[in-house]
C-alpha cells in the first residue's frame, strides 16, 4: 500500500504540504507509526518536526479543527462532514467540527468570466439585464454573485471555482489511501471507521461538485412543499394568523442557464437566519418561526423522506409575513420507508418512554455487531425511564438524541451514515427553534405528527396497500420457483453446483498462509543466490558477477528479516 502511495508522484507534493501541518499541530507521531515521514523524506522531502511546539497547548478538537482550516477547501468539507457524525465523536469535538466556515478569497472575476461565457454560451453581460461582478459570497467550492434577468427577475448565480476539481481530486487520493492506512496500522483509529467515513465523504463531496444535483435536490423539496399549508398541521395556528402561500419558501432554479460548474436560482430578499435582532425590528413573530421552520423539518423527515440535512441559521431566511426559506441543498439526506418507519417508533418510543421500543430499533439499526445485547438494554432502558413522568415541555429531544448516541459510542457501535445526518439535523433543529424561541418544544411540535404518521401507517388501505405488495412479491416468487429449481438441477447435473462459504477466520489464517509461503519462497531464493554466487566466485574473471550475487542476497536477507521482525511485534500488538 505505501508503494502504490509513493508511486502516485503527481500527488507527493500535496501530500507533503499536508504532513507538515499535521506535524506543525502535533500530529506526527501519527505520520511516523503510518510510514509516512520515512516515505516522503525518501522521495526528497523533508519534515522539520521541531515545529510541533507551537500549538501544544491547545486541545486536540481544537488543533485538528485549525489543521483541517489550514489544509484547504477539502478538509473544510470534511470536518463539516465529519460535524454530523455524533456517532463517532464525543461533543466537543462536534462542537469545534461545527465552527468551520465554509469561506476563502474570491478569485479575480477575470477568471470566472472565462468560466462564465463557457458555461453560458456568451457573456453574462449578454443574458442578463445586470449583472455584478463583485461577488456577494465566497465559499471554498464556489462563488456566489447577484443578477437581474430581462424580465427584472433577481437571481444569484453560482459559478464553480475555476480548477478547483482537480486539487480536490488530488485531496480525495491522499485521504483514500491515509485512511487505508490509518485503518492497517493505527489500532486507535480504528473505531473510527475511516475508509467507511471517507467513502461517504468522497461521494458527498463529489455531488457537491456538480451544481446541477444540488438543483434537483432543491426541486425535489419544492415538489413536496408545492400544496403544503400550515393548516394541514395538527396543532396549528389561527387562520387570522396565517399569510397566503407559499409558507415554505425554495428559490426557484432556471435551467435554462444551469449546468454542472453554474447554477441560476432566484434571489431570497429576506433576513438570514443568523441576524435575529433584525427579526424583531421587521417586526416577525419568533413563535411563528421557530414552529413553522420545525415543521417543515419534520414533514421532510417524517412524510417525504428527503430533508435538507445542513438546517443551520446560514441556510435559512426569514421573510415578511412570518415565511421561511431555505438555501443551499448541496447536502440532503434520504430515508427509505423502512427507515421513516423505524425513526418514527424510535422518536415515539423516546417521548413516550417505551425503552423495549427504543432497543428493537437501535438493534435493528446496529445489527450484528452488538457484543453484549444485555448491557446495552440495561443502559437503553436505565436511559429510557430517567424521563419517566416528564411533561413534553420539559423534555429536549435533541439533548435524548445525543445521550442516546453516546451509549452507542460506548459500546463501539456506529449508526448507518443516513441516521447520522438525520439525528445531527434533529439537534440542529432544535438549537435553531430554541435561539428563535426560548419556551421552544419540539417534542410537542412532533408527537402530533408522529402519531398521524403511525395511524397512517396502520390504517385500513395502508394494510392493503401493503399487503397486495407483498402478495405480489410473493406470487412473483412463486411464479420463478419451477425456472430457478430447473437451473438448479441442470447446474448440479453437469457438476457446476458451487456453494460459496466465506469464513472471516479462516480467510486471515490463508492471508498469513500466503505471506509465510511468500517468505518461504524469498527464502529459497535468497540460498539459492548465496549457493550459486559461491559456484561463480571459482570461475576466473566473474569475481564481480559473485560479489553482486551476495550483495542482492544480503540485502533480500536483510527485508526478509525486518518483514518477519515486524509481523511478529503487529501479532503482539
Amino acid at each position: 500500500m505505501l508503494w502504490q502511495a509513493m508511486m502516485a508522484v503527481r500527488d507527493i507534493s500535496r501530500l507533503h504540504d499536508i504532513a507538515s501541518i499535521l506535524i506543525r499541530y502535533g500530529f506526527g507521531d501519527i505520520l511516523s507509526r503510518m510510514g509516512l515521514s520515512n516515505a516522503l523524506e525518501k522521495a526528497g522531502k523533508a519534515l522539520h518536526h521541531s515545529d510541533a511546539e507551537e500549538y501544544a497547548h491547545l486541545a486536540p478538537p481544537v488543533r485538528v479543527r485549525r489543521a483541517l482550516e489550514e489544509m484547504g477547501p477539502t478538509f473544510v468539507k470534511l470536518g463539516q462532514v465529519l460535524a454530523t457524525r455524533v456517532d463517532l465523536f464525543e461533543p466537543e469535538w462536534i462542537a469545534e467540527f461545527s465552527k468551520l466556515q465554509d469561506s476563502a478569497p474570491p478569485v479575480p472575476y477575470a477568471a470566472v468570466h472565462q468560466q462564465l461565457c463557457e458555461d453560458l454560451g456568451a457573456p453574462p453581460e449578454e443574458i442578463f439585464a445586470a449583472f455584478n461582478p463583485e461577488p456577494i459570497a465566497a465559499a471554498s467550492i464556489a462563488q456566489v454573485y447577484r443578477a437581474r434577468l430581462t424580465d427584472g427577475s433577481e437571481v444569484v448565480v453560482k459559478v464553480r471555482r475555476p480548477g478547483i476539481r482537480p486539487i480536490i481530486e488530488s485531496d480525495l487520493r491522499w485521504l483514500v489511501r491515509l485512511s487505508e492506512l490509518a485503518e492497517t496500522e493505527n489500532p486507535e483509529l480504528r473505531s473510527f471507521c475511516p475508509q467507511q467515513v471517507i467513502s461517504q465523504f468522497a461521494q458527498s463531496l463529489r455531488r457537491e461538485l456538480n451544481f446541477s444535483v444540488e438543483c434537483r435536490n432543491a426541486e425535489h423539496i419544492a415538489e413536496n412543499f408545492a400544496h403544503y399549508s400550515d393548516e394541514d398541521q395538527p396543532g396549528s395556528l389561527p387562520p387570522d394568523l396565517l399569510p397566503a402561500p407559499p409558507i415554505i419558501v425554495i428559490p426557484h432554479v432556471y435551467w435554462q442557464w444551469t449546468g454542472e460548474r453554474v447554477c441560476v436560482q432566484e434571489y431570497i430578499d429576506g433576513i438570514p437566519g443568523r441576524k435575529l435582532q433584525d427579526v424583531d425590528k421587521a417586526g416577525l413573530n419568533r413563535k411563528i418561526l421557530a414552529r413553522r421552520g420545525s415543521r417543515a423539518v419534520l414533514k421532510m423527515i417524517v412524510e417525504d423522506g428527503f430533508f435538507h440535512a445542513d438546517p443551520h441559521p446560514g441556510n435559512v431566511f426569514y421573510l415578511p409575513g412570518n415565511r421561511i426559506a431555505f438555501i443551499d441543498f448541496g447536502m440532503v439526506g434520504r430515508l427509505t420507508e423502512a427507515r421513516r418507519e423505524q425513526m418514527i417508533s424510535l422518536l415515539l418510543g423516546l417521548v413516550k418512554h417505551e425503552s423495549k421500543r427504543v432497543l428493537d430499533v437501535m438493534l435493528d439499526w446496529t445489527g450484528d455487531s452488538v457484543t453484549d445485547e444485555a448491557g446495552l438494554q440495561l443502559e437503553l432502558q436505565t436511559f429510557v425511564d430517567q424521563y419517566h413522568g416528564l411533561p413534553l415541555k420539559q423534555l429536549s429531544l435533541g439533548n435524548m438524541l445525543s445521550d442516546m448516541v453516546a451509549i452507542l459510542r460506548q459500546h463501539r457501535l456506529l449508526l448507518p451514515a443516513d441516521l447520522a445526518l438525520l439525528v445531527k439535523s434533529f439537534i440542529s433543529l432544535e438549537g435553531m427553534g430554541r435561539e428563535l424561541d426560548p419556551d421552544f418544544d419540539i417534542a410537542s411540535e412532533a408527537m402530533p405528527m408522529l402519531e398521524q404518521a403511525l395511524r397512517t401507517r396502520y390504517s385500513p388501505s395502508a394494510i392493503l396497500k401493503r399487503g397486495g405488495r407483498s402478495l405480489g412479491e410473493a406470487l412473483s416468487l412463486i411464479a420463478g420457483l419451477p425456472h430457478d429449481l430447473s437451473q438448479l438441477l441442470r447446474a448440479a447435473r453437469r457438476g457446476r453446483l458451487e456453494i460459496h462459504i466465506e469464513i472471516a477466520h479462516l480467510k486471515h489464517v490463508g492471508n498469513q498462509l500466503d505471506g509465510a509461503v511468500n517468505r518461504l519462497a524469498l527464502g529459497l531464493i535468497v540460498a539459492a543466490l548465496i549457493v550459486g554466487s559461491s559456484i561463480v566466485m571459482t570461475v576466473d574473471g566473474l569475481h564481480w558477477l559473485g560479489m553482486f550475487g551476495f550483495l542482492c542476497a544480503s540485502l533480500s536477507g536483510l527485508w526478509l528479516l525486518l518483514s518477519i521482525w515486524k509481523s511478529n511485534h503487529a501479532d503482539r500488538d
